[in-house]
């Protein structure tokens, strides 16, 4: 018998498929392993944004202020959030402070900007801490200052990929509504070696 996820219930015991492998993933493969090529994915997509504004004499700030509907995040805010939720979750899985950006409105440079240094924390935390973190005991505190306490386990895989890859796959939508050049390539970026 082995134990898998079932949804959002953990500890399922479930019998294997006779002559299936069980395949492991490390807590780091699969959050650091995964935010990592997705975020230097999401700074290419500004990169697109950058080169069709110049292409077609647009404000920059244009692109950044749109969104899908009114009452959903801009560009700008889609990508602030794909970065909070990766630094996030690597950082309490890790037990270390997160990485903080100032309070200035980040033009498509200074994006790019905290993409790389969201990708440089992430990959400076210390891969052990993280792996051991699936059992550990997390708090997310939320912009509002309310707290909900996860595995890390649950946090990652229940809460914070999930989070990151709406934020990601919206600011890839916004930009494509707004006409930039992408196709699903540029959004999943070049195939990763297994």
């Amino acid at each position: 018998m082995i134990v898998c996820c079932d949804g959002f219930r953990w500890n399922v015991p479930v019998e294997p498929v006779k002559g299936s492998q069980i395949v492991t993933i490390s807590v780091y493969e699969a959050s650091v392993g995964v935010f990592v090529p997705y975020l230097r994915n999401l700074s290419g997509l500004l990169d697109h944004a950058s080169a069709y504004a110049r292409t077609r004499n647009i404000d920059p700030a244009v692109l950044l202020g749109m969104r899908l509907y009114p009452n959903m995040y801009s560009l700008r805010q889609q990508v602030g959030e794909a970065n909070r939720h990766a630094i996030a979750c690597c950082a309490l899985l890790a037990g270390h402070e997160p990485l903080r950006f100032g309070g200035i409105e980040p033009d498509l440079d200074e994006l790019k900007l905290r993409i790389a240094a969201t990708i440089d924390f992430v990959q400076s935390l210390p891969r052990a801490a993280i792996d051991e973190a699936g059992d550990k005991e997390v708090v997310f505190t939320f912009k509002s200052g309310a707290q909900r306490t996860f595995t890390g386990r649950s946090l990652l895989l229940g809460f914070s990929v999930p989070q990151f890859f709406f934020h990601v796959t919206t600011a890839y939508d916004i930009l494509r509504h707004a006409g930039v050049d992408l196709v699903k390539k540029d959004f999943l970026g070049p195939p990763r070696p297994a």
